[in-house]
C-alpha cells in the first residue's frame, strides 16, 4: 500500500517538472509545488563531475559550510590528547580524547556524525580504518577533519559543515537544506556547493567539469539544473 501512495505522490510531480534545465532560483519554488511527504523533506543537489572516478588523481572530497546550514547539527567527536581534551569539548564535541575514545570506537560505538582528529593522532586511528571507513566517517585532511585547529573545526561540523566525495559514477551527492527553508536560502546553499566544487577540479580531468546537476526533495523526482549560469553565479557572503 505504501508503495502505490508513493507511487501515485511521485507520478503527479513529475508532471510539474521542467522539461527543459531552469536555475537554481527558479527550481525551489518548482520543488515546493511538488506533493511532499508528512516530514519535513530533505533538499538534496546531485552534481555529475566530468571525472574519470578509476584515477586516484581525479577523485573529489572535501568540504563546505553553507551559508545557510542545512537543518541539523552535527554529533560530533575529537581524537586528540592534552589541552586539545578540553577545547573540543568546549567547541561543543560530545567525546574527546584519545586511546579511551579509539578503544570505545573500535567497540562498535558509532553515535556520532563526524570524527575529527589532529594530525598526530592518525597513526593511532590507523586500526580504526576497516570501522570508520564504510561509514564515511574516516578523519581526512581532504575533508578537514584532520586538523590541528580543533576549535574551528568542531564548531564548524556541529553547525552543520558538509562532507562530500564522488561516488564511483562521478557523482557527488549533497544536502543543501530542508523543504521547509526560504528559496532563496536553498539556492544560496546549492551556489556555494557548486562554487567549491569548481574550485576543486583536479588538474588531470579534461573538458567539461560540471556535466549535469539536479536537485531534489527525499521523496521527490529531480528538476535538472541550467548548468551554463553556474558560472557567473556569485556566492552570498
Amino acid at each position: 500500500m505504501a508503495n502505490k501512495v508513493r507511487g501515485k505522490r511521485y507520478k503527479e510531480s513529475f508532471k510539474l517538472v521542467p522539461q527543459a534545465p531552469v536555475t537554481f532560483e527558479q527550481a525551489m519554488p518548482i520543488l515546493k509545488k511538488f506533493k511532499t511527504a508528512k516530514f519535513d523533506e530533505t533538499v538534496n543537489v546531485v552534481v555529475h563531475l566530468g571525472i574519470d572516478a578509476k584515477q586516484a588523481d581525479q577523485g573529489v572530497r572535501g568540504a563546505v559550510s553553507l551559508p545557510k546550514g542545512v537543518g541539523k547539527t552535527n554529533r560530533v567527536i575529537a581524537f586528540v590528547q592534552g589541552n586539545n581534551v578540553d577545547a573540543a569539548r568546549a567547541a561543543g564535541a560530545v567525546e574527546a580524547g584519545a586511546d579511551e575514545l579509539i578503544t570505545k570506537v573500535n567497540s562498535g560505538w558509532l553515535d556520532f556524525d563526524v570524527a575529527i582528529a589532529t594530525p598526530d593522532m592518525m597513526p593511532k586511528i590507523a586500526r580504526l580504518g576497516k570501522v570508520l571507513g564504510p561509514q564515511g566517517k574516516m578523519p581526512s585532511p581532504k575533508a578537514g577533519t584532520v586538523t590541528t585547529d580543533v576549535t574551528t573545526a568542531v564548531k564548524e561540523y556541529t553547525a552543520g559543515k558538509i562532507e562530500f566525495r564522488n561516488d564511483a559514477g562521478g557523482n557527488i551527492h549533497a544536502i543543501i537544506g530542508k523543504v521547509s527553508f526560504a528559496d532563496s536560502d536553498l539556492a544560496a546553499n546549492a551556489h556555494a556547493l557548486i562554487n567549491t566544487l569548481r574550485k576543486m577540479k583536479p588538474v588531470t580531468a579534461k573538458g567539461s567539469y560540471i556535466k549535469k546537476v539536479t536537485v531534489h526533495s527525499s521523496m521527490s523526482p529531480g528538476i535538472q539544473i541550467d548548468t551554463t549560469h553556474l558560472d557567473v553565479v556569485e556566492e552570498e557572503k
